[in-house]
């Protein structure tokens, strides 16, 4: 069995806990083993884990894991494991799914590995895993030896870097069995928890889901002057990422930052907009399956390490891509 640690989004699933289904499920058909979900705080979407195959959810319940707490939520994934053996513990690797991974793995004493894009059963059982290291720039092969816990040893722990595969359906829709437990919480497990969220505006988009991601650096050249970026940002569907420089101005809010010390982003495309490109932005966005660096400088990190680049002024390039993607709106 393959249990995955499927994070909520509101009243839905989270998408990144849907490729993480997704891939437990290619994970689980070559070996023949089912795949269970472990869901703690507010009841899972039974109709999501159904359609992406999921034979069983565990649902912990306790009043007190309405507010996130990692080393709580560690508590449940581990006692939902309990007397199931599963080969594989896994999760998303969102900030949370990370987290309470890590707190699996201490608790236990076993590896982890995070950011993982491929796995697959190594000769002799156990995982051998592909994962993202110095910011994606580069794929690390390791050997996970869990057996499922028959001989001692434990499951396979790792996280699953967003966007390693499409969330897509199962061939069959399954009917899961929910089997609801009160986990047993130490009080210790409750000092670390969020009191409050704050969430961003509406207008917003989740960088760690988006698709599509439109990137600002000192090059927008002040806080007003995003409007052509913002625009670019709707007309594609997408989110608004900035580099460190334009959060420590104060022109853009913290949480629009991608780098080393804001969020990593995996989107399709990332179109990065007078951004010189260091390498903590880098570390945050290399793993966008697409890059497209427009600037002034032809010499500049982010231009040279682009799939595509524009050598030009951002603020009459972007206002001529958002004239010919209105138009062909207009048209469709």
């Amino acid at each position: 069995m393959i249990l995955v640690l499927v994070e909520p989004a509101g009243s839905e699933t989270s998408p990144l806990s849907l490729e993480a289904l997704t891939f437990a499920r290619e994970l689980a058909d070559p070996l023949g083993v089912p795949v269970h979900a472990v869901c703690v705080g507010p009841p899972a979407s039974l109709a999501d884990l159904a359609a992406h195959g999921v034979a069983e959810v565990h649902q912990a319940d306790d009043p007190r894991l309405d507010r996130y707490a990692a080393a709580a939520w560690a508590a449940c994934v581990l006692q939902a494991a309990q007397g199931a053996s599963p080969a594989v513990v896994m999760a998303a690797a969102s900030p949370r799914g990370n987290e309470i991974m890590a707190h699996v793995a201490a608790r236990t004493g076993l590896r982890m590995a995070a950011n993982v894009v491929r796995a697959q059963a190594g000769p002799g059982g156990g995982l051998s895993v592909h994962r993202q290291v110095m910011g994606g720039a580069a794929l690390e092969e390791v050997r996970l030896d869990g057996d499922g816990g028959g001989n001692g040893s434990g499951p396979a722990l790792f996280t699953m870097a967003g966007h390693a595969v499409d969330a897509e359906p199962a061939p069959e829709s399954t009917g899961p069995q929910v089997r609801t437990f009160t986990p047993v919480l130490a009080e210790a497990d409750l000092v670390g928890q969020v009191v409050r969220t704050e969430p961003v505006a509406a207008t917003d988009s989740d960088l760690a889901t988006a698709r599509v991601v439109v990137g600002g650096g000192r090059g927008v050249g002040g806080a007003e002057q995003f409007g052509d970026l913002l625009e670019l940002v709707d007309l594609l569907g997408g989110a608004l990422g900035v580099s460190r420089v334009v959060t420590s101005l104060g022109w853009r809010p913290h949480h629009e930052q991608v780098g080393q010390t804001g969020s990593r982003i995996t989107p399709e495309v990332y179109i990065a907009c007078g951004i010189s490109g260091a390498i903590q932005h880098w570390a945050g966005c290399s793993s966008a399956k697409t890059i497209i660096a427009i600037n002034t400088d032809a010499d500049a990190p982010m231009v040279t390490k682009a799939h595509y680049a524009v050598i030009g002024d951002l603020h009459e390039i972007v206002p001529a891509i958002n004239a010919e993607l209105r138009a062909r709106l207009a048209g469709s």
